[in-house]
């Protein structure tokens, strides 16, 4: 008799739902985090900054909208956000595309798109959330508060790779994905795990007394967001499994909310800004968010 076989049925279900998420979400992590390493390697600040436009507003549209060629994970944007603000990058552009390129990059669309059925549908709605998001904290940042928000303790090294051979650098790229898949992999195998044990063990007329009131269903999804700490490449399939029992509102919230505000990124955020940006931060975000899927519930 095999080991499993005298596992209650409900310990069963549960590691096949969580095995099912981890294999659904697996080949978007590895993806993006060789495109992450290859970034890191071979576009540097600098040609960011000489294509950046001259105007505030553009500068923010820019920040906001070049997020989608960069399939950065969260887990890793502080870093980069520092090292481009580093290179006198505004905050008003760099803390936009910190807010999207976790989310409106290519790998992660796809991952949404595939995690949700092929649904075009919340591949939109998290596309134009995350847009909404990050103009609004452009625009808070360039016309409302100080943009000077670098913790004087912010580790401002940037790696140079310009001088490495051809052969190197593509070493170097991979060195980077490896560290980062394995530095994120154990936050989508946590993720999966409560997600799976959420479907088994919470009675379901709890999830329907929560789902009556939709705004705490909301706040509900974005705190679980923040304390699972997944990364945007896998969190669509766990916010896909959360979609039965809490309807699309709050699940667009869990989108939204986790690559922006999680416990890892406050960690990191700590080190790199001020303290007085990062309540700012935390305020924007969950003020727009919330609006936003409140918006949904009543329109959708």
């Amino acid at each position: 008799m095999s080991l499993f076989s005298q596992l209650p049925d409900s310990i069963l279900q549960c590691l096949a739902i969580f095995l099912s998420i981890i294999i659904e979400a697996l080949p978007f992590v590895l993806l993006g985090s060789i495109l992450s390493g290859f970034i890191e390697v071979f576009l540097t600040p600098e040609k960011v900054l000489r294509i950046l436009p001259k105007q505030k507003v553009l500068r923010i549209l820019f920040g906001t909208l070049v997020g989608f060629l960069f399939p950065s994970c969260e887990c890793g944007i502080v870093p980069i956000v520092n090292r481009f603000m580093s290179k006198k990058v505004p905050s008003y552009t760099a803390i936009p595309f910190m807010a999207t390129a976790p989310m409106i990059n290519p790998v992660v669309l796809f991952a949404t798109y595939s995690a949700f059925g092929n649904s075009w549908r919340f591949v939109l709605l998290r596309l134009f959330g995350a847009i909404i998001v990050a103009l609004a904290l452009g625009m808070l940042l360039a016309f409302f508060v100080d943009e000077d928000i670098m913790s004087p303790k912010a580790d401002c090294h940037v790696h140079h790779y310009g001088h490495l051979s051809l052969g190197k650098k593509i070493f170097a790229s991979l060195s980077h994905a490896i560290d980062e898949f394995f530095d994120t992999g154990r936050y989508l195998v946590f993720g999966s795990l409560v997600a799976a044990m959420m479907q088994i063990y919470i009675p379901t007329r709890v999830l329907t007394s929560i789902t009556h009131t939709p705004i705490l269903a909301i706040f509900l999804l974005m705190l679980l967001a923040f304390l699972l700490s997944l990364c945007s490449e896998a969190d669509a399939f766990i916010g896909a499994s959360l979609l039965v029992n809490f309807g699309l509102a709050p699940v667009m919230a869990f989108l939204l909310i986790g690559p922006l505000l999680d416990v890892k990124n406050l960690l990191m955020m700590q080190r790199a800004f001020k303290p007085r940006f990062i309540v700012q931060f935390v305020a924007t975000v969950v003020l727009v968010i919330l609006s936003y899927c409140l918006l949904l519930g009543v329109v959708l």
